[in-house]
């Protein structure tokens, strides 16, 4: 019985470990004032526990700025490289770049 209980136990450590490394990584482009196209605000969907990398690029600084959602975060604003995040709370995030306001520049994030 002992044995039994220890091979359930390695299992489960075992399982719980490989749930991470299922997790996918998400790339949003972000442009002078759009988030992955411009026109029109777009939806992009990750599961739980994926990371969101926004890569920027072109002439103008931009932030990613999340205005609802489960969990509030914020990026640096930057004029190029990378901001990742990790996302572990389901939900609909409603996110921005506060330099361009919501009209010029704003994307949902669901999160499954």
């Amino acid at each position: 019985m002992r044995k039994l209980l220890v091979l359930v136990a390695a299992g489960a450590t075992l399982g719980a470990l490989a749930i991470p490394a299922l997790a996918a990584t998400k790339s949003v482009k972000v442009g002078d004032d759009y988030f992955v196209r411009s026109g029109g605000v777009p939806t992009v969907t990750v599961n739980r526990n994926d990371t969101v990398r926004w890569r920027f690029q072109g002439d103008s600084a931009h932030n990613v700025v999340v205005r609802s959602g489960p969990v509030k975060f914020r990026s640096p604003t930057k004029s190029s490289g990378s901001y990742s995040k990790r996302v572990t709370r389901s939900g609909l995030y409603r996110i921005i770049c506060e330099i361009h306001g919501a009209d010029d520049q704003s994307m949902r994030l669901r999160v499954r």
